[in-house]
């Protein structure tokens, strides 16, 4: 028997709501039983993604963030998408220290640390439109 669930939630683009976001995702995560690292692992993922969206998609402005998290067996698929500005070269943009925001002291690892911790990391976006980050990850706990 196959076993599925989701569920969605949209917050403001405020700093403070990145931390909401990795609870919400990790209390989600917990019905499959995950080992304390691929949880860490999963939450420091959603952080990337959620602090790219609040400073570089919507960087002065409020704007929603939208999150979705799917399970199906043992991967788990978390979307995070904005509304904001858009990324205007995502294959630079992944690159390892590339940051567009080098006067915040940004590290330019954001992309790198949600790969090097989920099993696929794919980045969709238009230039004005907005930014999706769709992360998956099976767990080895089920």
């Amino acid at each position: 028997m196959e076993y599925q669930n989701s569920m969605k939630i949209s917050f403001m683009s405020k700093s403070q709501n990145e931390a909401f976001a990795r609870v919400a995702v990790a209390a989600f995560v917990s019905q499959l039983d995950p080992t304390v690292e691929e949880i860490s692992e999963i939450k420091t993922a959603v952080s990337e993604a959620v602090t790219n969206a609040v400073i570089h998609g919507y960087e002065d402005m409020e704007g929603e963030i939208f999150l979705s998290c799917t399970i199906k067996d043992n991967l788990v698929e978390i979307t995070i998408s904005d509304k904001g500005k858009g990324i205007e070269d995502v294959s630079r943009a992944r690159e390892p220290l590339y940051t567009s925001k080098p006067e915040l002291e940004r590290s330019g690892m954001g992309f790198t640390v949600m790969e090097a911790f989920m099993d696929e990391v794919e980045v969709e976006s238009v230039k004005g439109t907005g930014t999706t980050v769709i992360m998956r990850k099976r767990l080895t706990s089920i």
